[in-house]
C-alpha cells in the first residue's frame, strides 16, 4: 500500500493555508509530510495511520517517509495523537527546542508476531524518533499504556522528552525479545524507564528519572541520573559520568516566519545531561537556503556539482542509485538525511566519499551494499593526511550499513576512517543473515569498520556478520563506548574461517599491534553458528599486551543459545577470561579490565 496521492496532497495543503507563517515548505518530494498543530488530530491520525499501516512489516521496502511537526501542540487528553513508527520512517519534530513540539499521546513500536505467537521486536530496524516532548497520554490503551520504543539497531532516540512511562520493550506480547539500542541527548520524566528485555543500549549525555534492569550490556555516558556502574552483576552496568567528545546531530528546524534552518551543535567535552535542558542548544544555524535538496531522481552529477559550488546537502526519502562517487570536498558541509535515504553503487564504486578536511557532518543514511563488489561504502578522509582539526571534529551520526538482505550485495569494507578527530556516533554496520541475497559466498563482506585515524572517538558501534575482522582499529588515542557483535553466523567450515593458521575464526575487534594509546569501555560479542558444524573464534578481542593498564574495561561474550547453534568463542580477549559455548548458553563471560 502507498500513501494515497490526494491524502499527501490533502496534508501538505491543508498546512499551507492554515499555517500562520510561511505559505509552502520546501521541496521536500511527496514522502517528506509536515503537519501544522492547526490541523485536527483526526486528519494528522488518518496519514500518520497510512504510512504506519503500509510500513509496519516492510523490512525490505523501498518506500521511507520523513514525518515532520512544526512548533506547537498536537493532541489531547481526550483526542490523543497515538501511531506507530514503521520501517524507514522519521518522526521529528521542527522547534529549536524539542519542548517546541508537544504530542500528548504517544509513538509507538510494538513487538512483530509471526501469526504462531512469536513477537518479538529483534528486526526492528532503520526508524527514528527525535526533537519533541511526548506527553505519555494512553487513555483505553489497554497493557499498551505509556510509551512503547520496542526497538533494535538502527533505530535512534534523540533530542526526545518524554514525560511519563517509557518501555523499551513491549511487554504485553511473549517473547518479548529485543537487541537494541541507542538513546542521546534525550530526558525522561515522571517514571523509571523500564529496559526489560532489551540485551544491550547505550544512553549518552542524557537525563534519566530511573532504569529498571539491564540484561548483558547497558551503557551510560554522560547521563544524569544513571545506575551506579556493577559490572559484572545481573544488571551490567558501564557507567561513565562524562562523555570525552561529542557533537550531537544536525537537525532541522523552523523559526517563527516560517524560515527553514538547520542547527549545528557545538562540540561538547567531558560533558553530560542534554544540550537543551538549561537553555538553547549551543552551536549555529544554517538557512536552507545554503541547501541542495536532492530528490532520488537526482544524478550524482547534479548532487556534487551542488556541493562543489558550496552548497550543504539534504538528502529526501528514495533510494538513490549511484553511477559515481557523491564527494563531500568542503570543510563543515552538512549532509542531512530525511527517511532514511538509500545510497546504492550500482557499479562497485564508492558510495560516498569525505575530503580530509574538518568538520563536516553526515546524520540520517543507510548505504546499502550494490550487485558488484565496493572496496568500501564511505570512506572519510584520505589516508595518512593529517589535517583535521581537533576543535572541529567531523561527525558521522545514526549512519547504518547493510550488505545483503534487501537486494544482493557485496562489498569488502562498510566505512573507513582515514581522518583524524572524527566522532562516531550509532553505527550499525550488518551484513545480512536474512533477507535477499544472503549467504556465504553472496553477500560477501570483510570487515565493518577500519579506524585509521588518530583521536577517534565512538559511541554506539553496533557491527555484526562480518567475514573478517568486524572492527579493524589502526589509530592512535581511540575511543570506543558501548561496541555491539554478533560473529557471522553462516562460516560453512572452520577452515573457511580461520585468522591464520592454527587461529580459529576472527576477532570481533582487532586493536592493531602498532596502537599505543585506546580506550574501550562496554564491550560486548556473541556466538551463533547455524550450519550445523562446531565452529569457534579463539578470541572476541585482540589488542596489544603492551597497552597501559585497563585500557578496556566491561568486556564481554556470550553463546546465544538455540538447537541450531554449536561452537562458540574460547576467550574473551588475547586468550583471557573464559569461554562462551554450549556449556553455559546465554550466560555472559565477563573480563573487568585488561591488561
Amino acid at each position: 500500500m502507498h500513501l494515497p496521492r490526494s491524502l499527501a496532497f490533502y496534508c501538505l495543503f491543508s498546512i499551507g493555508t492554515l499555517s500562520l507563517v510561511r505559505a509552502t515548505p520546501p521541496d521536500f518530494g511527496p514522502n517528506v509530510m509536515i503537519f501544522d498543530p492547526s490541523m485536527s488530530t483526526s486528519q494528522i491520525q488518518m496519514a500518520v495511520d497510512a504510512i504506519a499501516n503500509q510500513q509496519i512489516s516492510n523490512q525490505f521496502g523501498t518506500q521511507r517517509y520523513a514525518l515532520l511537526f512544526k512548533p506547537g501542540t498536537y493532541g489531547s487528553a481526550d483526542t490523543p495523537l497515538n501511531f506507530q513508527v514503521g520501517y524507514y520512517t522519521m518522526v521529528a519534530g521542527l522547534g529549536s527546542s524539542p519542548d517546541d513540539v508537544v504530542i500528548n499521546g504517544s509513538i509507538d513500536v510494538y513487538n512483530q508476531c509471526d501469526g504462531s505467537n512469536n513477537c518479538v521486536a529483534l528486526t526492528n530496524f532503520w526508524r527514528s524518533l527525535s526533537n519533541l516532548n511526548i506527553n505519555v497520554t494512553t487513555p483505553n490503551a489497554g497493557c499498551k499504556t505509556g510509551e512503547f520504543w520496542a526497538v533494535s539497531q538502527a533505530a535512534p532516540m534523540r533530542r526526545v522528552h518524554v514525560i511519563g512511562l517509557t518501555t523499551l520493550m513491549d511487554y504485553c506480547t511473549n517473547p518479548s525479545f529485543a537487541s537494541g539500542g541507542f538513546i542521546a541527548d534525550s530526558e525522561f520524566d515522571d517514571n523509571t524507564v523500564i529496559n526489560g528485555s532489551q540485551q544491550q543500549w547505550l544512553v549518552r549525555n542524557s537525563k534519566l528519572d530511573g532504569w529498571s534492569n539491564g540484561v548483558w550490556n547497558q551503557v551510560f555516558s554522560g547521563v544524569v541520573g544513571a545506575p551506579a556502574q556493577s559490572f559484572p552483576s545481573s544488571n551490567q552496568y558501564t557507567t561513565l559520568a562524562t562523555s570525552p567528545v561529542t557533537r550531537e546531530a544536525p537537525y532541522l528546524y523552523v523559526d517563527a516566519n516560517g524560515h527553514y534552518w538547520v542547527f549545528v551543535p557545538s562540540v561538547q567535552s567531558n560533558s553530560a545531561g542534554t544540550t537543551w535542558g538549561g537553555g538553547s542548544t549551543p552551536g549555529s544555524s544554517i538557512s536552507i537556503d545554503h541547501f541542495f535538496i536532492a530528490k532520488p531522481t537526482d544524478s550524482v552529477q547534479k548532487i556534487n556539482s551542488a556541493l562543489a559550488q558550496g552548497q550543504n546537502l539534504i538528502l529526501t526519502p528514495g533510494i538513490y542509485n549511484l553511477d559515481r562517487t557523491i564527494a563531500v570536498k568542503r570543510p563543515d558541509t552538512v549532509v542531512l538525511g530525511l527517511g532514511f535515504p538509500t545510497l546504492v553503487p550500482s557499479n562497485g564504486g564508492v558510495a560516498m566519499s569525505v575530503a580530509d578536511v574538518p568538520g563536516v557532518k553526515l546524520n540520517g543514511l543507510l548505504f546499502d551494499a550494490g550487485p558488484l563488489n565496493s572496496s568500501v561504502l564511505l570512506q572519510v578522509g584520505t589516508p595518512h593526511a593529517h589535517k583535521s582539526n581537533p576543535q572541529d571534529p567531523t561527525l558521522v551520526s545514526d549512519v547504518f550499513f547493510r550488505i545483503g538482505g534487501a537486494t544482493a550485495g557485496k562489498a569488502t569494507i562498510s566505512l573507513v576512517v582515514n581522518s583524524d578527530n572524527v566522532i562516531l556516533d550509532d553505527i550499525w554496520a550488518w551484513r545480512a543473515d536474512h533477507g535477499t541475497g544472503v549467504g556465504w559466498t553472496d553477500n560477501t563482506a570483510d570487515t565493518g569498520v577500519i579506524v585509521n585515524g588518530d583521536n577517534v572517538a565512538a559511541y554506539g558501534l553496533f557491527v555484526e556478520h562480518y567475514q573478517k575482522y568486524e572492527v579493524m582499529w589502526n589509530g592512535n588515542g581511540g575511543t570506543e563506548i558501548f561496541f555491539q557483535n554478533e560473529m557471522p553466523y553462516d562460516p560453512p567450515t572452520q577452515a573457511a574461517w580461520m585468522e591464520a593458521p592454527g587461529v580459529d575464526g576472527w576477532a570481533a575487534f582487532k586493536v592493531a599491534s602498532t596502537v599505543t594509546s585506546f580506550k574501550g569501555y562496554g564491550m560486548g560479542s556473541y556466538s551463533f553458528f547455524n550450519q550445523g558444524v562446531e565452529i569457534y573464534a579463539a578470541n572476541a578481542f585482540e589488542v596489544p599486551a603492551t597497552l597501559p593498564s585497563s585500557s578496556l574495561n566491561d568486556l564481554l561474550t556470550i553463546f546465544l543459545n538455540s538447537t541450531e547453534g554449536s561452537g562458540g568463542i574460547l576467550n574473551v580477549i588475547n586468550g583471557t577470561g573464559g569461554s562462551s559455548t554450549t556449556a553455559n548458553p546465554d550466560v555472559p563471560v565477563t573480563v573487568v579490565s585488561y591488561p
